[in-house]
């Protein structure tokens, strides 16, 4: 399982380590997982070839049975020898509610590695004080720190971003906080050090120990501080039009007026499906804080006429405020592309809910 809070980069990371995996002639299974539909992550990962379940409506530890229905469908197509699974960014207590569960009841079938938190290197150094910069209320950092503290291993991901002294200032930070914490630093986008942390959650089980004490009324708390918003949406033009360039423009779009109402954003995430693709390319734009500039992690090569725009937005505001921002966005990037038109297919927008695990073991038998 690789976790980590919202925009740490566990999507990149699960797709370098299946393909990691299935270049070692492995057959991989990965499992998704968010509060709503209609995932970016899901249509990422299934462009890229893999076999893919999507658990929507709730975190692992409130859809556990989902989990493992999840992996017995997987099972039944692909037999997967390894299963790689993404949590929710805004969930916590993953080992006593899912990693314990499953060595108990299903300890026949699964043998469970280290679980990985993924950190971004940014946001850390904000919330650890070190740096300054736009950062979440004290009960969503509850849910960030609380991520770290259950980890096997936390996962500086973003290594590039870092030069050696704020990379060091952020790893003696988190030994501070987390005594006895094994620190890892990567970076998937130049592939700094991602054999040896593969390596190490490939050839190692997770060590049983207590698990973590979670007080669950902070913990709801801070989730209903997030606004979820999924949506899509059906773009078409007489005019071919650059979906990267679109793309770009309308998570500027959307930046700014998230800026203007003083919403802090988690991770804002799309991907365009061009209509007439026949091999399932897409382009995907990311922004994950509101001073950083959206960025592409996959392009599409040749203009296209229309195609499926996902949206997965996640910030700190009201639901409302992220569909009248979106909807705002999507009125106003269209009007650099001549003849281009939006229109919205399917639009959710909420606050996840208390979480209310399946189970929650504090024990597991070594």
């Amino acid at each position: 399982m690789i976790g980590g809070f919202l925009g740490a980069g566990k999507t990149t990371a699960v797709s370098r380590l299946a393909k990691h995996l299935a270049d070692e002639g492995l057959r991989v299974g990965l499992i998704t997982n968010d509060q709503g539909r209609n995932l970016v992550d899901t249509a990422m990962l299934r462009s890229q070839g893999f076999a893919t379940e999507e658990i929507p409506g709730g975190c692992f530890c409130c859809r556990f049975n989902s989990l493992v229905d999840a992996s017995q469908r997987l099972t039944t197509t692909t037999r997967p020898e390894m299963f790689i699974a993404e949590p929710v960014g805004s969930c916590t207590d993953l080992v006593a509610t899912v990693t314990y569960p499953l060595r108990r009841l299903y300890g026949d079938n699964f043998t469970v590695a280290p679980v990985s938190v993924l950190v971004d290197p940014i946001r850390a150094l904000r919330v650890f004080g070190l740096e300054k910069g736009g950062n979440f209320s004290e009960k969503v950092l509850y849910i960030y720190l609380k991520q770290i503290e259950e980890a096997d291993l936390v996962v500086i991901s973003k290594r590039d971003v870092l030069d050696e002294a704020r990379l060091e200032s952020l790893r003696q930070a988190i030994e501070a906080k987390f005594p006895g914490k094994e620190i890892l630093a990567v970076s998937a986008r130049d592939g700094t050090n991602l054999d040896g942390w593969f390596a190490r959650i490939t050839s190692a089980e997770q060590v049983a120990r207590t698990a973590m004490e979670v007080d669950y009324q902070v913990y709801a708390d801070g989730e209903a501080l997030l606004g979820w918003l999924n949506c899509t949406v059906q773009v078409a033009a007489r005019q071919a039009f650059d979906a990267d360039l679109f793309l770009k423009e309308l998570a500027g779009a959307i930046r700014k007026r998230l800026k203007s109402v003083k919403a802090e954003v988690a991770h804002l995430k799309m991907t365009l499906s061009p209509n007439a693709s026949l091999t399932g390319e897409i382009a995907a734009v990311n922004l994950v804080r509101n001073d950083f500039v959206p960025e592409l992690s996959f392009h599409l090569e040749e203009p296209v006429t229309s195609g499926q725009l996902i949206i997965n937005l996640r910030a700190e505001a009201a639901p409302d405020v992220l569909g009248a921002v979106v909807r705002e966005g999507l009125a106003a990037a269209p009007k650099k592309f001549p003849t281009l038109r939006a229109t919205l297919d399917h639009l959710e927008h909420f606050r996840p809910g208390k979480p209310t695990p399946t189970h929650r073991m504090e024990k597991v038998l070594a």
